[in-house]
């Protein structure tokens, strides 16, 4: 089994920040790969189905980024999913916009939301990183991450979400550095 995390804020004045690119991907992979109608658990909107003859869950956490990880533990002990088998899709300031880097373990570079997750199941689990560019000031970064996509990004956004979708299978595979190279060279 496999567990599909989208990190995001539930408002819905949030709904298209640069800070809830993972609830976008979530959405991207629950359309494309046909998983079930979202229903609310383990405080969050769950989905199921398979890929590739892989059960899949996926889920975008309702507690907001800074808890992130209190949704996560709950779903992973309940159907005893393995934090090596839980994949995060999530924004990062430090990669310039719409570059995809994936990575298994490491530190959460301030990330609240990739913290939380940390505190709750540990570091053992996969991370999509997705650019979403960084301000000139380090006193901009919150005003940055909760601004909505301007247009321009989010017709970029729309590639973003089917290079990753596209190349699906090999992230499940947990081949990250292939899955890495093959969605931004798309």
């Amino acid at each position: 089994m496999l567990l599909f995390v989208g990190l995001g804020n539930p408002t819905p004045d949030s709904e298209n920040n640069r800070h809830n690119i993972g609830f976008k991907i979530i959405d991207a992979i629950n359309k494309k790969f046909s998983l079930s109608k979202q229903k609310p658990k383990f405080k969050g909107l769950l989905t199921t189905g398979n890929i590739n003859s892989k059960k899949v869950y996926a889920i975008k956490p309702l507690t907001f980024m800074n808890n992130s990880g209190i949704c996560i533990r709950e779903l992973i002990e309940y159907f005893k999913i393995d934090a090596e088998n839980v994949i995060v899709f999530h924004d990062d300031l430090d990669i310039g916009f719409g570059k995809i880097k994936a990575k298994f373990g490491g530190s959460s570079a301030g990330h609240n939301g990739i913290e939380s997750i940390d505190k709750f199941i540990g570091k053992d689990y996969s991370r999509v990183r997705i650019g979403i560019g960084k301000p000139n000031l380090k006193s901009d970064v919150v005003d940055h991450v909760l601004k909505d996509f301007d247009e321009e990004e989010i017709a970029e956004l729309k590639k973003i979400t089917e290079n990753i979708t596209g190349s699906l299978e090999i992230l499940i595979d947990k081949k990250l550095d292939l899955f890495s190279s093959t969605v931004n060279n798309k």
